[in-house]
């Protein structure tokens, strides 16, 4: 089983006429999934990689019946993008870039969230269904069909977990990269639940950051109303205040977004905590068997 995306998911690259945009695009294809086409406003008309391109978003949901759209669109023009994305009806958009200032990404995640479309990122590595389909930049080697749920804010991170995951026998249903940036479309809180009511997750692995604090709303939302074995990480645990450690969200700052209260509230909720990513697939082990 899957969420969010699977083998019937019609994507559409925004950006599809760039370096970045092209390259992914031909990868996703290769991966099986169903890119349907791309949108590069002025470039209507042109194709990349067999795929038809469009002037705007409207006109390729409407050609297509795609119901995804993948961005690869400058930061500066990211935000127009992902609101034209939801005014075309898309229900699923996935951000890849990065570097949207703050307050437009606020105003643009409440456009997003008032039109009904649910945002993936931005700064994000997209999300993958092994075997179905991926929408994003994450490695399709590495994963393995299977029954382990990931969310996580950090791409990199979420590479080295799954080769461990996929190497221990633990193939997963959904990895999802929420983004590195303050603020994100979609939180822990907000994918949780859709693990929770997917029958082919058996567990879900949260990879967690310093900075903010979804990890400890994660934590509630976990002890309150989840029964799916949960195993989570945490990394920047080392990290002083106020150093920015890699992304722009995982900062400690004002006192907020310190390790010690996100590792006191995975406790609390009963959930236990790698102390490093080796030890992920040890601990599923012992929940699952």
């Amino acid at each position: 089983m899957s969420i969010l995306i699977d083998n019937n998911t019609k994507v559409i690259v925004q950006g599809i006429t760039g370096r970045d945009g092209a390259f992914h695009t031909a990868a996703m294809l290769a991966y099986g999934t169903r890119v349907v086409g791309g949108v590069t406003p002025g470039k209507g008309g042109q194709q990349v990689c067999g795929l038809p391109v469009y002037d705007s978003v409207r006109e390729a949901v409407d050609s297509t019946g795609a119901t995804c759209s993948l961005l690869f669109v400058p930061a500066r023009f990211a935000t127009a993008a992902l609101k034209e994305a939801a005014a075309a009806g898309l229900k699923l958009v996935v951000c890849i870039t990065e570097g949207i200032p703050v307050l437009d990404m606020i105003e643009c995640a409440h456009a997003l969230k008032q039109r009904g479309a649910r945002l993936i990122g931005p700064n994000s590595p997209g999300l993958i269904s092994p075997g179905q389909a991926k929408a994003g930049i994450m490695p399709g080697d590495i994963h393995a069909p299977g029954a382990v749920g990931v969310i996580s804010r950090s791409g990199t991170l979420t590479y080295e977990v799954v080769r461990l995951l996929t190497a221990a026998g633990f193939g997963q249903s959904t990895c999802i990269g929420v983004g590195g940036d303050p603020i994100v479309g979609s939180s822990f809180t907000d994918l949780l639940p859709l693990f929770e009511a997917d029958r082919g997750t058996r567990a879900v692995v949260i990879l967690g950051e310093i900075g903010g604090e979804e990890e400890e709303r994660a934590a509630a939302y976990i002890k309150e109303s989840m029964s799916t074995p949960v195993v989570s990480f945490i990394a920047g645990r080392s990290a002083p205040p106020g150093k920015r450690m890699g992304h722009a969200g995982a900062i400690i700052a004002g006192g907020r977004g310190g390790p010690e209260a996100k590792l006191a509230a995975f406790a609390a909720a009963g959930v236990p905590v790698a102390e490093s990513p080796e030890q992920i697939p040890v601990l599923l082990t012992k929940i699952l068997s």
